[in-house]
């Protein structure tokens, strides 16, 4: 295996969405995409006791054109859309819903957060759609914990959740538009991860917390993202302090992209069809009980 150097560090900066903070990595002024990837939301918030979770978190809001994913890490995520989904995801799952031609959805803290610690964090991924997929009927795929396979080192310093692909052997159960490898994973203090990763995907990982040595590199701390070249064939991690990490490769598209909000098409005239099919009601209506 042939260790592929690091490109950049991102740092996440605070981020007010709507009220709801967020750390973000990507985009920032330098780097606009990491093709697929788009947008990188990390949020850990205590869940007010003063609202009722039904009226917390994100309210109902439109998507095109790409992926927008959540991975839960605490607590859990109320999804309901347009389409008629409506499931609660705990910790150790994930959300990975495809808006296609248009869909609305709302993220609300589950009812009973309380019961369970009262605190979110979630990372959310946007990954891109190629052009042909855009205009797709939407889907969504609620993946719970106990379906998501999981990989334990021989010593337990290692424990990797596969969402989408293929990574150390498991396969995910996930089966994106494009290929696009996912996983999250927990690396204690001394614990070692090596991956494979084709050599023409994009890749990169994201600490939530704790520091890790990048081979090739070395140390880097919690709440960044390093981007890698491709210019090998895998990673290879130590962890310096217990480390919570997000890790991505994804077949790059190659395509213009034009984005406005919650829009990610090809050209701006497709963004402006955008806005006004949400308008006319193309994308649905959802009215949560």
């Amino acid at each position: 295996m042939k260790t592929r150097s690091v490109a950049r560090l991102l740092y996440a900066h605070p981020v007010d969405m709507g009220g709801l903070p967020v750390l973000q990595p990507l985009p920032t002024h330098q780097v606009q995409q990491l093709d697929p990837f788009l947008l990188l939301h990390h949020a850990n918030v205590k869940v007010p006791t003063y609202r009722d979770p039904m009226h917390g978190g994100v309210a109902p809001h439109p998507h095109r054109g790409f992926s927008p994913v959540t991975f839960v890490f605490q607590g859990g995520v109320h999804h309901r859309d347009s389409r008629g989904n409506n499931s609660v995801v705990y910790a150790g799952g994930a959300q990975w819903m495809n808006a296609g031609r248009g869909i609305i959805h709302s993220e609300r803290p589950p009812t009973d957060i309380f019961d369970i610690g009262g605190r979110q964090e979630i990372i959310q991924l946007w990954i891109n759609t190629p052009a042909k997929h855009k205009m797709d009927q939407p889907s969504y795929v609620a993946v719970q914990a106990e379906s998501v396979p999981v990989y334990q080192s021989d010593d337990s310093n290692v424990t990797v959740r596969v969402f989408s692909g293929e990574l150390l052997s498991l396969k995910g159960p996930v089966k994106p538009q494009i290929a696009v490898n996912s996983a999250t994973a927990a690396v204690r203090q001394g614990g070692e991860l090596s991956l494979s990763l084709p050599a023409h995907h994009t890749a990169f990982i994201y600490l939530l917390d704790g520091k890790l040595s990048v081979s090739g590199f070395g140390l880097v701390e919690d709440k960044h993202l390093v981007h890698f070249n491709q210019d090998g064939d895998g990673i290879t991690l130590t962890a310096l302090e217990d480390t919570r990490l997000l890790i991505m490769s994804g077949e790059p598209i190659g395509e213009p992209v034009a984005s406005h909000g919650p829009f990610v098409m090809n050209t701006q005239t497709q963004i402006l069809e955008a806005m006004r099919d949400y308008q006319m009601g193309k994308m649905g209506v959802l009215i949560e009980d």
